[in-house]
């Protein structure tokens, strides 16, 4: 098993990047959430030339914020300062397109926005519709050496449901899924491998990559510790936002409600349905996403909400947990190192040496 990070974008995420290459981590994944948090283009960028190995992705780009011949470009334009180790990591949007209001975009749509990124990044001459109009385009000046279309940008889909694993395993793709306990996690694994076997692929040589925060717990640290509730606490927070969206705009929730947390689940949704502007609510619900705990979520993120939806524990049953997800099948566990807490990267390294 291999060890990633991810991180909400920062402009000098470079930095931690830099780190996680020395600490021996695979591959770095910059969040695409515009409005929340810096553009990932420009943190992989100078991520690419302070950085020599560690591979480096969006984890995940949402099509819709981007037309695809600039997603294309930038690639390709990373791909030139970090020749072989760009990842393209896409999905039909969460955290960036509910922090605007809208719910996931269409899976064919995203289909179609591959395939004009992988159609252009490998020199082909394509039709695409554009403000309504079909168009031919392609890159007309590849040979200057700008941007680097000959080495290989793997593709990698977030996906959830059987369609969109049905379409991961159509495009032959890597997988990419965000986990919060390990039971959830290899069943998801389970579908996926099922998804891959229906479309003829060989799962021994395919990737799936699992996505996770959490807090390496000292012996007797509780659950809702300052240091836990920093680091893992905006993972358990999702869950208040996915309830909350249900109710003020109809998005489904897809996480469900943990039993031991319902009652804390409730409380939050009935504060959030009074944030202003009235037509907005989902601007401060979504405010601190998978970053920090906003001061009135902290009576709602309870101890048994960062116990069920994250990685926290002690060194030694982290160790097991992640023990069975390689088991199962995941190629990588990426750990999501929260804004501010970037010195937890260290416990995390301590965790990954143990597996080498």
């Amino acid at each position: 098993m291999e060890f990633g990070i991810a991180m909400a974008t920062a402009s000098d995420a470079w930095k931690l990047t830099q780190r996680a290459e020395e600490l021996g981590f695979v591959s770095a994944w910059f969040y695409d959430t515009q409005m929340l948090s810096a553009d990932c283009f420009v943190a992989m960028g100078a991520a690419a030339v302070k950085t020599d190995r560690i591979r480096l992705g969006t984890g995940v780009l949402i099509p819709t914020n981007r037309i695809a011949p600039v997603t294309a470009n930038a690639l390709a334009s990373l791909n030139q300062l970090a020749p072989g180790r760009i990842d393209f990591g896409v999905g039909t949007g969460f955290t960036g397109r509910r922090a605007m209001g809208m719910g996931a975009m269409k899976l064919a749509d995203m289909e179609e926005y591959i395939r004009v990124v992988r159609g252009l990044i490998a020199g082909d001459l394509l039709e695409a519709e554009f403000e309504g109009r079909p168009r031919k385009i392609k890159f007309l000046n590849p040979e200057l050496g700008l941007i680097n279309t000959q080495d290989d940008i793997p593709l990698h889909v977030s996906a959830y449901g059987p369609r969109s694993r049905a379409l991961t395993a159509k495009l032959n793709a890597g997988w990419l899924n965000f986990i919060g306990d390990v039971e959830t996690a290899i069943a998801g694994l389970k579908g996926m491998r099922e998804s891959w076997t229906d479309a003829g692929r060989d799962t021994t040589k395919l990737s799936a990559t699992s996505f996770a925060l959490g807090c390496v717990l000292a012996d007797g640290e509780p659950f809702d510790s300052p240091r836990a509730m920093a680091q893992a606490g905006p993972r358990a927070a999702v869950v208040l936002h996915r309830a909350a969206d249900e109710a003020i705009a109809g998005l489904l929730n897809s996480s469900g409600i943990p039993d031991a947390a319902a009652e804390a689940i409730a409380g939050y949704v009935s504060h959030a349905m009074n944030y202003e502007p009235a037509d907005a609510k989902y601007l401060e619900n979504h405010r601190g996403h998978l970053m920090f705990l906003k001061e009135e979520e902290r009576q709602y993120v309870t101890a048994a909400l960062i116990r069920d939806t994250s990685f926290t524990a002690t060194e030694a049953e982290l160790k097991s947990r992640i023990g069975d997800l390689r088991d199962a099948g995941y190629t990588q566990f990426t750990i999501q190192i929260v804004p501010g807490q970037e010195d937890a990267i260290e416990d995390w390294g301590r965790i990954f040496k143990s597996f080498e």
